[in-house]
């Protein structure tokens, strides 16, 4: 066999898609695995993108992303604290490619990142296809907030970026400002990138302090955000990051030797959709959360409380079996599909989505209430 690229050889399958496919191939299993919204692209959205067909827009956009969206980015970021200009903006394919383009683009093999934990599992991976590595910040043990010790404590020579994800997938925790003036204390003024993963950024139920807003921070932050949570666009694949002049001048090449360029009708799409309230959204997986909430405290279970995002992230320690094991059986069981929380990096919790229609919820807590009262009785 003829050798592949080495820092490939760490990767391994998402757990979140291997216990979904589980339920799936399990017959009458209730889902409660995947983060997608469950409502339909808002129609504004879906016009505007056969509007942009039946005009002729689809030939090449140019490598950065068109004007017209990079101009509205730029007044949608400014409005909120962000000022870029379009200049500042590049057009991805969803915030996976945004994130895969950052990482590549600042890290050399051997340098580290700083990412708290629990975390989407996408960021290692994409870490170790540049050949650096992640470097876990356990801060469920602190109320799921970074402290400044344990941030310091972690920082080493090779240090080249911390990662910041909030509101937080797995958890649905808000950064606070607390722990957010630690970050920048930490980094200031020092060759240590901030990245900003804001995917659910405008899914926050109240207060959601943001880093990326801070000025000082300019030269040393990059942005990440997508489309596809707030505006239920996740097929669309459509996102952007921003990030200061010096840095975009080498993502936008490599971005360009990627992908070419995001199609020129989704972007117009994404204009339109820079529009759109996410609001009622909001308030559905607002409602939503209260209902989940309410069930799991009725199990007897322990969560942080979700301040944003669709996730609630159990504690189920006291069951005395992996993360992994617990999901397992009680799709086998229970027939109700979670992803194991050391898919995360936190073992002994597990992860529920609630972007789930009302039925979809009522059934799977119904089946999970049921299978937590059989593993407490032969305990």
């Amino acid at each position: 066999m003829i050798p592949l690229n080495s820092n490939l050889s760490a990767l391994k399958r998402s757990q979140i898609r291997t216990f979904t496919n589980l339920a799936r191939e399990t017959p009458d299993c209730a889902m409660l695995t995947i983060g997608e919204p469950d409502f339909d692209t808002p129609k504004p959205i879906k016009a505007a993108a056969v509007i942009a067909l039946q005009m002729g827009q689809t030939h090449y956009a140019p490598n950065q992303g068109t004007l017209k969206l990079r101009q509205a980015i730029s007044e949608f970021e400014t409005n909120r604290g962000n000022p870029v200009s379009p200049e500042q903006v590049l057009v991805t394919v969803g915030a996976c490619q945004a994130l895969f383009t950052a990482f590549l683009g600042i890290l050399n093999p051997g340098e580290e990142v700083i990412v708290p934990t629990p975390a989407f599992p996408l960021y290692e991976s994409l870490i170790q296809i540049a050949g650096a590595k992640m470097v876990p910040l356990d801060i469920s043990k602190t109320g799921f907030q970074i402290h400044g010790e344990a941030l310091k404590a972690a920082i080493t020579p090779k240090t080249k970026a911390i990662l910041i994800n909030s509101p937080n997938n797995p958890t649905g925790t808000v950064l606070s400002e607390a722990s957010l003036a630690a970050v920048k204390e930490a980094v200031l003024g020092k060759p240590i990138f901030v990245i900003c993963d804001n995917v659910y950024n405008r899914l926050a139920y109240g207060v959601c302090p943001d880093l990326s807003l801070d000025s000082q921070l300019k030269e040393q932050l990059i942005l990440c955000q997508s489309f596809s949570k707030p505006y239920a666009m996740t097929g669309w694949r459509i996102g952007y990051l921003t990030a200061p002049d010096y840095v975009m001048d080498r993502l936008l090449l490599l971005s360009a030797a990627t992908i070419t360029a995001v199609p020129t009708f989704l972007q117009t799409a994404a204009e339109e959709a820079l529009k759109t309230d996410p609001g009622p959204m909001v308030e559905a997986y607002e409602k939503r959360r209260e209902y989940v909430c309410g069930r799991l405290r009725g199990m007897g279970l322990s969560f942080p409380e979700p301040e944003g995002a669709f996730y609630v992230f159990p504690d189920i320690s006291e069951f005395g079996i992996s993360s992994e094991e617990f999901c397992t059986r009680m799709i086998r069981e229970g027939k109700v599909a979670a992803v194991p929380g050391a898919c995360f990096g936190a073992e002994g919790y597990i992860r529920l989505s609630y972007c789930y229609s009302d039925g979809e919820l009522e059934l799977g807590l119904d089946r999970m209430e049921e299978f937590v009262k059989t593993l407490r009785k032969k305990s």
